[in-house]
This record gives structure tokens, C-alpha cells and sequence, in this order.
């Protein structure tokens, strides 16, 4: 007999490489990105507003956690500058990472514009695999499963790359600045 049974329906994917997940098992890499996203720093700056934010970490810690960033392609070295002898490296993150939640007055609020994203990606995906389906299918046939996988989403997958990685480069440029105002109309 049993005691509980749920269907449990799928309600967030995560799409990411193995390598950038395990590089962010660990809470201090993600501060490490977010306060690389908006400017470049060296080690010592990073430690610094680490401790600002309630971190207390030696500079070899610090040092390390960039280094596993920078091996998972998450940061990148920005500059270099001569510093009396040395060199002092400046690094800027690539990648930035969402870690919010929406209140449940933001779920009830955006149910049609959902309904309305969902219909409009239809229609996208319709057109994406009528231009570009070879190409999906392609790139999905030379995926191999990660090793916490059995299932095999890998088209799936493409399709979400796709579309995060145009969301990014929007966001990144400037047409989502150009959006009109709601409150105009």
C-alpha cells in the first residue's frame, strides 16, 4: 500500500555543462561571478569584497576558486599589469548566474504572459527546425550523456542553448534596453 503518490510535474530545467555545474557546487564561486559580472578585479579585490560580504577566505582560497571558474570557461583573465616586479591579474566573468526565486503574486501576475511566451515559442521553434533543423539534429547526434544522466534530452537541450544563449547576447547588447515602457501605453 502506499502512502503517498504525486505526480510530479516538471517545473524548472537546468541547462548547464558538467564542469560549469561542478564548478558551482560551491556558494563562494557564485558570489565570485556575480560580483565579477559588473567589473573586472584581482585577486586581492575579490578577497576583499568577499569579506565584505561575509566571507572570510585566505588569498590561496580565493586564488583557488577563481582557478576552477577560469578551468570551467566561467571567467576569463581581463588584463594584466605590471606591478613592481610581478604581474597583477585582472579577471571578468563570462557568465552570469540567475539564483532568484518569484514570489507566488509574480506567478499569478505573469500566467498570461506565459501562456502568450508559450504560444510565441511555438512558432519560433516551428521556424528554427523548418531553417535549421539539420543543423539541431547535427549538433544533437554528437552529444554524449553526462555522467549524472541516463536520459538523453539532447535535441532538447540544443533548443534551450539556442534560446539562452540569444537571451544572453540580448541582454548583453542593446535591444533589450530599447524595449518600449508598459507604463506608455
Amino acid at each position: 500500500m502506499s502512502l503517498l503518490e504525486n505526480d510530479v510535474p516538471v517545473t524548472d530545467v537546468i541547462t548547464t555543462d558538467p564542469s560549469k555545474a561542478k564548478a558551482l557546487e560551491n556558494d563562494v564561486r557564485a558570489k565570485i561571478l556575480d560580483m565579477l559580472a559588473d567589473e573586472q578585479m584581482n585577486i586581492e579585490a575579490i578577497k576583499t569584497e568577499l569579506e565584505r560580504r561575509g566571507e572570510q577566505k585566505a588569498e590561496t582560497t580565493v586564488r583557488h576558486h577563481v582557478n576552477v571558474l577560469e578551468d570551467a570557461g566561467m571567467v576569463e583573465l581581463s588584463r594584466l599589469e605590471d606591478a613592481g616586479g610581478g604581474t597583477r591579474k585582472f579577471y571578468r566573468s563570462n557568465t552570469r548566474v540567475f539564483s532568484y526565486d518569484l514570489t507566488e503574486d509574480a506567478e499569478a501576475m505573469l500566467e498570461d504572459a506565459e501562456d502568450a511566451t508559450r504560444e510565441a515559442m511555438i512558432g519560433v521553434i516551428e521556424r528554427l527546425y523548418a531553417d535549421h533543423g539539420t543543423e539541431i539534429e547535427a549538433a544533437a547526434s554528437e552529444m554524449k550523456p553526462c555522467e549524472y544522466c541516463d536520459t538523453q534530452h539532447y535535441e532538447e537541450f540544443v533548443l534551450r542553448e539556442l534560446v539562452n544563449r540569444t537571451l544572453t547576447a540580448l541582454s548583453e547588447g542593446d535591444e533589450l534596453d530599447t524595449l518600449p515602457d508598459p507604463s506608455d501605453g
